[in-house]
């Protein structure tokens, strides 16, 4: 066995948390669109919309 230094992480923490977050938070709203009684494109567009606003704000947040 040689000593081969450990491979980089694909994601750090923070950012694979970020991430994960955000769909968590684009989920939620597009499934509360949804039972709110809006159409299921408009549900999506406001999940999509919901969980790429969220990324910026969670990245100033976490650190």
């Amino acid at each position: 066995m040689t000593n081969q230094p450990l491979p980089e992480p694909f994601l750090t923490l923070h950012t694979a948390f970020v991430l994960v977050t955000a769909v968590l938070i684009g989920c939620a709203v597009g499934a509360l669109s949804h039972l709110g009684g809006a159409h299921p494109a408009l549900s999506v567009l406001a999940g999509l919309t919901a969980g790429g606003g969220a990324v910026p704000v969670l990245r100033s947040l976490v650190r």
